[in-house]
């Protein structure tokens, strides 16, 4: 169904009633602060179990001896914040469920990640992502592509930390600034204190906290309205469960291709190549245990996208039965979820403070994620390769003195977020144009071969440019145009949550008043498909400025940093044909002679090789010749 009639037929009939904003019993505000308590507790704990002893990989890696499972939880806590929460039951509510559809990237968005990113980045020993464009390109490419992720991760936890406190706020008269304070001050300790360690193992008790209060509100709500049988029957007779959509159009907000195809690399910048993901699979004890909790994650991500939207179709139900007040109709999106909770959950002493438990650990586990993955970033891509020399001892107290600063830096850009007004949108875009540009960048290091230090770099500034001429322009265009609140099908704001860039419909119209023509249309374009299409841009410039520059040629490449497409495939066919094939050889040498080259390799020389011996790597000598001047690949 299309989305302007979802959106005329979901709107519920409001009453002239003004509700009285719900109370905080003493009941809620113990199981509210039982969860701080707790988290704090949990990241004291791994912080003074080893007092005085902490080392860096300790800090930033968890020493790397973490299960599968807490892995698990933690890679789906991480984007799982307090704004997904509350925008796919308001999404579900609003549009129907065609966004259910998404749960069918979550297939290839997970297996890509683990069969091709995890071997490549467990394998070279990394401690930041960033250090494989090092090794792959040069010093140069690592800089820009940290600086790249610390810019789009400043700018994403101050409004990930603020916009759920102020829709609390609004709905519940909870103090804004001391829930901005307290959830800041917080997380900040632990997560400098404890290190890696802390966080996932708080990202695990409040996982499991979001699952209760999601799950709680289900059970009463659909109670309240007959059962979930009759929930269903109500939004099929409304028109709320939607079909199959096989519109190919890539403007159209929601459709099977663009949701099951475009979510996919949505789903590759985050669990692929972002650095809070990979600092969580390098955590792990062994390589089969990182792809093993990213296995584990699937089930995970599709039981949360099934909770998110019966818990909006269980709201469309109960507003069915009981119409909104006059405020309410008229309230953001973002506060439909906190107004039906409000209004089911009252008269339950402690079950309201048992959601905005689940609220704030979304905002938690992500803003934890978000202080120690930068903290590692600027310890490993910025500090160390400039300090080398740096003593253990004093490298893991900067460490926690980063962790803790990026926590005041947060409170700081929460502020900033409040002063923003109409600019907050741009502000909430941001995550999602970088996201696509950096997964370009990797994906050129790793499938091409014949990709150069020049070529990732201009990629990188092109891929960035193009998705912030998309995702800007549509906002000033919005803006232009005199609505309200920006276009439908616009990632306004497109925090990743269920781990992919979501459609925030908290600052969202209903529907776009006319079918835009020309640049406006192609500024339309859906926002599943900002990371494909900026993400492919890096790709094609990257490799006409390689070949312009000469590729390769002359340069050592270390085939770890390569995923061999080529052979992978020639493997497949049957060994007849493989033997008619030039590139057999090279493929099995790809596959195999990777006990040539040490992990650490940068700037096109090995570290700590002497002349020679690069000279007999780049085909001076006997054995496999990695320099890429094989034609054959």
């Amino acid at each position: 169904m299309s989305v302007t009639t979802s959106a005329s037929t979901m709107q519920p009939p409001a009453s002239s009633v003004d509700p009285a904003v719900p109370a905080f019993s003493l009941v809620d505000y113990v199981v509210f602060v039982l969860l701080l308590v707790l988290s704090l507790a949990i990241g004291l704990y791994h912080a003074f179990r080893g007092w005085g002893r902490h080392t860096v990989g300790q800090l930033l890696l968890a020493d790397r001896t973490m299960g599968c499972i807490p892995v698990a939880l933690s890679l789906m806590a991480t984007f799982q914040s307090a704004v997904a929460i509350l925008g796919v039951p308001a999404e579900i509510y609003r549009f129907g469920t065609q966004y259910w559809f998404l749960g069918c990237c979550y297939f290839l968005g997970l297996l890509i990640p683990a069969h091709v990113f995890i071997p490549i980045f467990y394998r070279l020993h990394l401690t930041s992502a960033y250090e494989y464009l090092e090794l792959r390109f040069n010093k140069a490419v690592r800089v820009c592509g940290t600086v790249t992720f610390i810019f789009q991760m400043v700018i994403y936890m101050g409004v990930v930390l603020y916009a759920p406190s102020l829709a609390l706020n609004a709905v519940t008269g909870f103090d804004l600034w001391l829930s901005v304070l307290t959830l800041g001050m917080v997380c900040a300790i632990y997560t400098a204190l404890g290190g890696l360690k802390a966080v996932i193992w708080t990202d695990v008790f409040q996982t499991l906290v979001m699952f209760l209060g999601q799950l709680a509100v289900i059970i009463v709500g659909s109670a309240k309205v007959g059962g979930l049988g009759h929930v269903w029957a109500l939004a099929s007779q409304h028109g709320l469960i939607s079909g199959i959509e096989l519109n190919p159009d890539p403007f159209v907000r929601h459709t099977f291709w663009t949701l099951a195809f475009g979510g996919v690399f949505m789903m590759l910048s985050l669990y692929g190549v972002n650095q809070a993901q990979v600092q969580r699979y390098l955590s792990s004890r062994t390589e089969t245990a990182a792809m093993l909790s990213c296995y584990a994650v699937f089930p995970c991500q599709q039981l949360v996208l099934c909770i998110s939207c019966l818990i909006g179709l269980v709201m469309f139900a109960y507003y069915q039965e009981y119409p909104m007040s006059t405020q309410q109709s008229h309230a953001a999106p973002d506060q439909l979820v906190l107004y039906f909770v409000m209004d089911l959950l009252k008269g339950l002493p402690g079950l309201p403070g048992l959601f905005v438990a689940c609220l704030f650990s979304g905002s938690l586990s992500t803003i934890s994620s978000a202080f120690n993955s930068l903290a590692t970033v600027t310890m490993e891509d910025l500090i160390r390769p400039w300090f080398p020399e740096i003593s253990e001892t004093r490298a893991a107290m900067l460490s926690k003195v980063l962790a803790f600063s990026y926590g005041l830096l947060c409170l700081g850009m929460a502020y900033l977020s409040s002063q923003m007004g109409p600019v907050l949108q741009a502000a909430l875009s941001i995550f999602g144009m970088v996201g696509g540009p950096l997964l370009g960048l990797f994906c050129l290091g790793m499938f091409f071969p014949c990709a150069n230090p020049p070529g990732a770099i201009v990629g990188l500034l092109a891929g960035l440019v193009m998705a912030f001429w998309v995702g800007i322009g549509s906002i000033v265009t919005n803006m232009r145009s005199g609505l309200s609140s920006a276009r439908h099908n616009v990632s306004s704001f497109s925090l990743p949550s269920n781990l992919t860039t979501v459609p925030m419909t908290t600052l969202l119209s209903s529907s776009t008043l006319s079918r835009p023509t020309g640049l406006q249309r192609f500024y339309s374009l859906s926002y599943l498909w900002y990371s494909a299409h900026n993400s492919t841009t890096v790709i094609v410039v990257g490799l006409i400025i390689s070949l312009l520059t000469g590729g390769m040629r002359g340069r050592v490449l270390n085939p770890r940093t390569i995923y061999p497409v080529l052979p992978k495939l020639v493997a497949l066919l049957p060994r007849s044909c493989q033997k008619r094939l030039p590139c057999k050889a090279y493929s099995q040498d790809l596959l195999t002679d990777t006990g040539t080259f040490p992990e650490k390799m940068s700037n096109g020389v090995l570290r700590g090789s002497s002349d020679k011996e690069v000279a007999a790597l780049s085909g001076a000598g006997s054995g496999p010749t990695f320099v890429l001047q094989e034609t054959s690949l």
